[in-house]
């Protein structure tokens, strides 16, 4: 069974350049504070992953440092330089090849899973210290729900299709 998306490259790209500036607040602004007795500490989403490694589990910090940021960049990245070219009936270089390790490496990226860690955490962290949520937290869950509705709106087989027909040096019966 197959069900074809209408609008699937202009929808995917504008939630991918969505999740792109989402991604960068994520990183780049403080994730969360925490205040006790009038001290603050606040924390970005890269810190977690230093104290990790910090701390001696140096493989767990690489595990969520390639599920939480090396990936979803990864896709979001790969999904520009495929799905843009393609939007205008080009194909760049190795491109069905990078949407092939695109289409493998999409389960890993595993954001909602980091996230529910943080949620519990802040859940036991709230008995003993004020907890006071950043702009990357929230630009965070709204990165999980970005990416699901990119990954859900693009048309896997559109993108097949453009690119066996472009080997074939046919233009394709629709433009994408």
């Amino acid at each position: 069974m197959r069900r074809t998306q209408t609008n699937s490259l202009d929808r995917t790209i504008a939630w991918v350049i969505a999740g792109l500036i989402l991604y960068l607040v994520a990183v780049y602004f403080p994730f969360l504070a925490m205040q006790s007795h009038g001290i603050a500490n606040e924390t970005a989403l890269i810190s977690g992953i230093v104290a990790l490694y910090q701390q001696g589990m140096g493989v767990m910090g690489l595990v969520v440092l390639l599920t939480c940021l090396i990936l979803p960049l990864f896709t979001m990245l790969s999904l520009l330089y495929i799905l843009l070219p393609l939007r205008v009936g080009l194909r760049l270089p190795r491109a069905a090849w990078l949407f092939a390790w695109n289409q493998r490496l999409r389960p890993w990226g595993m954001m909602e899973v980091y996230m529910l860690g943080i949620l519990v955490s802040m859940v036991k962290l709230a008995k003993l210290a004020r907890i006071i949520p950043g702009p990357a937290l929230y630009a965070f869950i709204a990165l999980i729900f970005v990416l699901a509705a990119a990954s859900v709106s693009l048309d896997n087989h559109l993108v097949w299709d453009f690119f066996q027909s472009s080997m074939m040096g046919d233009t394709p019966d629709k433009q994408p």
